[in-house]
């Protein structure tokens, strides 16, 4: 801190410096100024800049639609977990969406059960920031990244040669290595299930897929 100076003499020892004089405070009085590097300074200004645009982007909210009604098959489904995996590995906040039409509305509990089986399935990554509500014909729930769950996940990703953000083909075909004698256990119950039910038909139409 030189304290002080003329203004010639302040532009003199910048000169001398090989650096530049740069007024940080002008309505300061006297003015405060600053002998630096000032295409150094404006770089690193920049990144800094970056930076925080990168922080806020991570936070953003990412939605994730079960499509258009319960009449979802379990295959979207499981897309529609890989995309928020994805999402929540890159740290964004992920909302989960389910709509119902018509009188699938009689079949709620079918929406709390699906959103209750997407929290399990993506347990090791997120908690659950809003859990399930139902607006209107409209349920949704935010999930939020953990970060000490989402540094597990990728340490144990690259302990076993594997991608960190793994494709959604990557992540279906793990999840039918794991899921393949569950459901076929599990469609032979709710089958069984919907005959004991006596609606004939009309359960057919109405019941909605199994996630």
């Amino acid at each position: 801190m030189l304290g002080v100076v003329p203004l010639e003499e302040a532009k003199r020892q910048a000169y001398d410096a090989g650096l530049d004089l740069v007024e940080i405070s002008p309505d300061a009085r006297p003015p405060v100024c600053k002998i630096m590097d000032f295409g150094k300074f404006k770089y690193e200004q920049s990144k800094k800049e970056k930076a925080n645009k990168a922080k806020t982007k991570s936070s953003e909210m990412k939605e994730v639609r079960l499509g258009r009604s319960m009449k979802i098959d379990p295959h979207d489904v499981d897309i529609r977990v890989a995309q928020a995996r994805r999402f929540l590995i890159e740290g964004h906040r992920v909302q989960i969406i389910q709509n119902f039409r018509g009188r699938e509305m009689a079949f709620r509990s079918r929406g709390d059960d699906r959103m209750d089986d997407i929290i399990q399935r993506l347990a090791d990554l997120a908690k659950v920031e809003v859990p399930p509500r139902l607006n209107g014909r409209r349920m949704g729930m935010i999930l939020v990244p953990e970060k000490q769950k989402v540094e597990a996940y990728k340490r144990k990703m690259v302990a076993e040669g594997k991608p960190v953000l793994p494709t959604i083909p990557e992540q279906l075909e793990e999840f039918h290595d794991h899921d393949d004698d569950d459901d076929d256990l599990d469609l032979e119950t709710e089958l069984e299930t919907e005959v004991e039910g006596g609606d004939g038909g009309q359960a057919g139409e109405d019941a909605a897929p199994r996630a």
